[in-house]
């Protein structure tokens, strides 16, 4: 059993940075490939950048790439999201998730409860 706990969203102005955190529980942490999906209001849940048990690959949507950066400590338990050069449709519901190096939501074991990214213009 993983337990997830996002922090670090908030309001910010186009062109801003924000880094998310995801606190994991357990300590088989490292066993796990994770997910940074996001969710906008009448949108499907779309993945935003996967990263692998070691690091050692990531995943990014097009839409974020050379934009956001994922990475994990897997001493903390914890994965990141910095995201710069934030624009209005990166407005979402930010959620991490465990398990998978999928698109598939279905793909992973474990959600966070989420966290709200709103990007003014």
């Amino acid at each position: 059993q993983v337990q997830l706990v996002e922090s670090g969203g908030g309001l910010v102005q186009a062109g801003g940075s924000l880094r998310l955190s995801c606190a994991a529980s357990g300590r088989t942490f490292s066993t796990y490939n994770m997910g940074w999906f996001r969710q906008a209001p009448g949108k499907e849940r779309e993945l935003v950048a996967a990263i692998t048990r070691s690091g050692g690959s990531t995943y990014y949507a097009d839409s974020v790439k050379g934009r956001f950066t994922i990475s994990r400590g897997n001493a903390k338990n914890t994965v990141y999201l910095q995201m710069n050069s934030l624009k209005p449709e990166d407005t979402a519901v930010y959620y991490c998730a465990a398990g998978g190096y999928s698109s598939n939501p279905g793909g992973y074991d474990y959600w966070g409860q989420g966290t709200q990214v709103t990007v003014s213009s």
